[in-house]
């Protein structure tokens, strides 16, 4: 499995917007700025994050993105079905009708297995614990600096 940039670019953002928490509205321009990401492909899928309730919009003078909910009850499983859809290695996991080797295919069990860790890995990561990591390496880095 890869993820698309669109997965990708829009774990990037949230982790940007989260990271921003209690600044206020964290306008679009920024996140395209911080992150080097183009705004015009960011506006393609931040409508689906806000639709599926991860973040929030606020128009206007001041305007941006909010997360909608606190950063420790958003998951990185939340973040990649609302940008990829299903996790499923293949198919026939979601829908085995459309596969008749299904109730024989251990190879099928093998793919649902692989499934079901990388969606209780992703279930398991939050967007908090992203914000840790991303705060642990701008310590070493900035210490690296130092020396």
């Amino acid at each position: 499995m890869k993820l698309s940039t669109k997965g990708r670019y829009g774990t990037r953002a949230m982790l940007d917007i989260a990271l921003q928490t209690g600044s206020g509205p964290v306008p679009l321009k920024g996140i395209a700025d911080r992150q080097q990401i183009s705004k015009k492909y960011l506006e393609q899928f931040m409508g689906r994050l806000e639709s599926d309730g991860l973040v929030r919009s606020i128009r206007g003078a001041g305007g941006g993105f909010v997360l909608a909910r606190p950063a420790d009850r958003i998951t990185l499983l939340d973040i990649v079905t609302a940008l990829e859809g299903p996790l499923a290695l293949v198919d026939c996991i979601d829908h085995p009708k459309r596969c008749s080797r299904s109730p024989s295919c251990a190879t099928r069990d093998l793919w649902g297995d692989m499934t079901a860790q990388m969606t209780d890995f992703l279930r398991s990561q939050t967007l908090a614990d992203l914000c840790e990591r991303q705060r642990s390496k701008e310590l070493v880095g900035a210490t690296a600096y130092e020396i």
